[in-house]
């Protein structure tokens, strides 16, 4: 990804127009907010447990999508022990990563 300022970097008196500096604080601006949420996101374990649950849901739908495809056209069926045991070790890992007990 390309650092703003390189975007200019062919054309320089760009730089002075008013839109692009009011564009280069807006852009800023979201960095800023970005960095914040980032860092919200790490030290907020609601925010880890929701993220945590959407990947959750994710993999069961992804199953549910995998035995449907199965029962209609004879694919392989679904490796349950696999998904069980993967999910339950990326549970794990999140909350051992995030000081979050159960």
């Amino acid at each position: 990804m390309k650092n703003k300022l390189e975007i200019f970097k062919k054309a320089q008196d760009l730089l002075d127009e008013p839109e692009v500096q009011e564009l280069l604080e807006y852009c800023d601006r979201l960095e800023d907010e970005l960095v914040d949420f980032k860092f919200e996101k790490t030290n907020n374990k609601e925010l880890i447990m929701l993220d945590m649950i959407r990947e959750v849901i994710k993999g069961c739908n992804a199953m549910e999508k995998e035995q449907l495809e199965h029962e209609r056209f004879g694919f392989e069926a679904p490796n349950y022990a696999e998904a069980i045991s993967n999910l339950k070790t990326y549970i794990l890992e999140i909350c051992k990563d995030n000081k979050i007990y159960l």
